[in-house]
């Protein structure tokens, strides 16, 4: 039987609220992620041109640059970037005649800790050895 190694990912949480960042990254840590927050998405921009990370989560609604407006600069920046959005919009967005271009997985709030978790293991699987 094959052994299923999880490495660590690092993941950029962008959310303007400081208690949905710190509630995300507490989440992610107890999975033995490394996180590193952004309260907007100027400051996100800045991180991801100074390092890089495996997957972004991004909320939508946030003052001075939306989620998506944000997806678009980081696949701008680096096409195979993976996105999560995860947003109170969900389902409005889901519907809206504007698709969410870059948005890999779009996730409603509030959310299950599995969703999130599925999300992630969707976009960045884990290694599998024998």
């Amino acid at each position: 039987m094959p052994e299923i190694k999880s490495p660590k990912k690092k993941i950029l949480v962008v959310d303007d609220e400081p208690m949905v960042c710190e509630a995300i990254g507490m989440l992610l840590k107890f999975d033995g992620h490394e996180v590193v927050a952004a309260s907007h998405g100027q400051e996100a921009l800045a991180l991801f041109e100074r390092d890089r990370f495996d997957l972004v989560i991004t909320d939508y609604h946030m003052p001075g640059m939306r989620g998506d407006e944000l997806t678009l600069a980081l696949k701008a920046l680096l096409p195979g970037q993976p996105v999560i959005m995860i947003t109170a919009y969900a389902e409005m967005l889901k519907t809206s005649a504007v698709p969410l271009m870059g948005v890999d997985q779009l996730i409603n709030k509030p959310f299950q800790l599995q969703e999130l978790r599925d999300a992630i293991q969707k976009l960045l699987p884990v290694d599998q050895t024998l």
